[in-house]
């Protein structure tokens, strides 16, 4: 175990510190181009950042990670698991650390052009007391590819100065490794041993931090990559934590993506930094035995599966506040990647709490609105132990205006009291306005062949039901065209799907090639679904008699069916306007085919791609010049 004990003095100083945090942001990584190591399988990428003393009171430490394409390379493709880790800490002399802080799986990005990043971020808090002075961050790239695509990686840590919520004593290192799992020859129980421990005098909290995923593809279950079992944490023989080892990828803000994105999997997703599981336990000091269990499983063919964990125990004081409530995250309304398939939006704002104080919290008065507009109060009643959160909901609409706006929440009161620390009280987002459509339109739905999946559903302002295309109601491959009219207003019109896989989807063709659009009264395209939506795709809008159309901006809709293919494939488009129209198709970055249309509105094209070598084929299509539409296929053997 590493103790820690230089941290009592930042409490103490905390005790007079500012109620209004400072930040500061840490970059150790800016656009680093990463790529594999085609030979080995991994990649390490270090670099240095200067961090706060070991005198400044950290509260909060976020850590950000953006994948973008990078500079002079191709965006690359693969789902790879990557590592983040915290080296060393004082200087190239400092004594070897080796935590990791960070989990990201890599998505599938041969769709992404040039302009193209997204931004993921994680709590890193637990590690504050080794983010001092110069620290050693290490992002390690796995994979096969090679170097001719890549990503360009910024690692950006935000800290926020305040009293510590807890103290923190000590950290114990648990299991850190990939364990072999189904394999009859190596049983994991055998390696995944109990690890005895002592909490320190002073101890009142132990949390487990891990990060799990599972990888390899067994017989008969497909394992651990493509198999759910539950894992099982006991301390001192008594159960503190059962899960079952799944995840929802159809539900993965960022999509569409090029390669099997909506198949769920063991615990994680491609395009994912993981969130590790946290696990607060009461303990008092003295001995203690923690174990974790895996599901029993023995796997028949392909033995391969791994159990890639890595558990760390901290060793934590009591809260140092007895009242402390804190406002989390605002996911409505926010422009902020994360929360993607919630914004923009009509209703319904939302915001996560979480309680840092000893005592449970109960009630707390939260104070919202959109700046400009009159705030509003809820008086929130629960039981939240430390460190659990809740999700408020407020039904009804959100005031806005056109345009990019600011929204808050303010909590005050906790149980009635005064806050312990009113610094993380307050939390503030920008968000922009939905878009403006026409009162009245025509929807069409396309189908595709399995149409009891969908189900599309046009809300109002008081949740009333306007338009409801049911499951149960619908055929395969049939085209529903309806005209909308509708009062001045907000709306959101929601496409669902129960299966997961979306309109289309590209390695399932048997499934057919659906689309959800909008059109003006004039047969001109307003909106188009994403049809390669995984668990489905929301529309907010706001109603307008008085809509004019922006006959200079172009908009598109293109499918391109089927995309798992012997020989030929077609595309289709819908637009506003003319355009000139390349169509390029590529295989590992160069350029097969190249094919030229001039004043294209609306129309089908067919392309053999019989002389295309087997496996990856990008097909991209520019407008005017302009990128409009890149999409992954796949060449199969007849």
């Amino acid at each position: 175990m590493r103790r820690i004990i230089f941290l009592l003095l930042i409490f103490i100083s905390a005790n007079c510190w500012s109620q209004k945090p400072q930040i500061i942001n840490v970059v150790t990584h800016n656009r680093t181009t990463i790529v594999c190591n085609p030979a080995t399988g991994s990649k390490p990428f270090p670099a240095w950042g200067v961090f706060p003393s070991s005198e400044f009171p950290v509260r909060k430490i976020t850590m950000k990670v953006t994948l973008g394409s990078p500079d002079s390379l191709n965006t690359a493709h693969w789902d790879y698991l990557d590592h983040i880790y915290l080296r060393r800490q004082g200087g190239v002399n400092g004594e070897p650390i080796n935590y990791e802080i960070g989990r990201m799986l890599t998505p599938y990005g041969s769709i992404y052009n040039n302009d193209w990043s997204w931004k993921w971020e994680v709590d890193v808090t637990d590690f504050a007391p080794f983010l001092r002075d110069s620290v050693e961050i290490e992002y390690v790239h796995s994979g096969y590819e090679d170097t001719s695509v890549g990503w360009a990686l910024t690692i950006d840590f935000e800290i926020v100065s305040g009293p510590p919520v807890v103290v923190p004593l000590g950290i114990t290192p648990l299991w850190n490794g990939g364990y072999k799992y189904g394999d009859p020859e190596e049983k994991i129980e055998d390696n995944l041993l109990p690890i005895s421990y002592e909490s320190l005098p002073g101890t009142a909290i132990n949390r487990i931090r891990i990060q799990h995923t599972g990888h390899g593809m067994d017989r008969p279950k497909g394992c651990s990559e493509f198999c759910s079992r539950w894992r099982e944490l006991k301390l001192d023989g008594q159960l503190v934590d059962r899960r079952d080892m799944w995840k929802d990828c159809g539900a993965n803000p960022l999509y569409p993506q090029g390669g099997t994105w909506v198949y769920d999997r063991a615990y994680w997703c491609p395009g994912d930094l993981q969130v590790p599981d946290v696990i607060d336990v009461p303990v008092t000091a003295g001995k203690h035995k923690l174990s974790i269990e895996m599901e029993p499983y023995i796997a028949t063919e392909n033995i391969q599966a791994v159990e890639n964990i890595s558990a760390y125990l901290f060793h934590y004081s009591p809260p140092t506040r007895k009242v402390d409530v804190a406002v989390d995250q605002i996911p409505v309304p926010n422009n902020e990647q994360q929360f993607y398939r919630l914004n923009p939006a009509c209703f319904n704002p939302r915001f996560i709490i979480r309680n840092l104080g000893s005592e449970n919290l109960r009630s707390v008065t939260v104070t919202y609105g959109t700046d400009g507009f009159p705030k509003q109060v809820y008086h929130w009643k629960g039981d939240l132990k430390f460190n659990q959160t809740a999700e408020i909901i407020i039904p009804g609409e959100l005031q806005m205006n056109e345009g990019e706006n600011s929204f808050s929440v303010i909590l005050t009161r906790p149980n009635g009291l005064k806050d312990g620390w009113r610094g993380d009280n307050e939390l503030k987002t920008t968000f922009s306005s939905p878009q403006v459509m026409p009162n009245k339109f025509v929807l069409q739905f396309l189908t595709n062949y399995k149409p009891k999946d969908n189900e599309v559903i046009l809300l109002g302002a008081n949740a009333d039901t306007l338009l409801h295309y049911s499951p149960r109601n619908l055929e395969p491959a049939t085209l529903y065209t309806d005209t909308i009219s509708l009062s001045e207003g907000l709306y959101e019109l929601c496409l669902t799907d129960s299966a997961g896989d979306g309109l289309e989807f590209w390695a399932e063709p048997q499934n057919g090639d659906g689309s959800l659009r909008m059109f003006d009264m004039n047969n001109n395209l307003i909106h188009a679904f994403e049809s390669d939506c995984g668990n489905g795709e929301k529309l907010s809008f706001i109603a307008s008699p008085n809509f004019v159309a922006d006959t200079t901006r172009a908009r598109y809709a293109f499918s391109l069916y089927p995309r798992l293919v012997v020989a030929g494939t077609e595309l289709n488009l819908v637009s506003n306007k003319k355009s000139d129209m390349t169509v390029q198709i590529t295989v590992g970055g160069k350029i097969w085919e190249k094919h030229e249309y001039t004043g294209i509105k609306k129309g089908s094209y067919n392309y053999n791609l019989s002389n295309l070598p087997y496996g990856r084929i990008i097909l991209e299509v520019f407008m005017d010049g302009v990128s409009q539409f890149k999409a992954r296929l796949h060449k199969r053997k007849g």
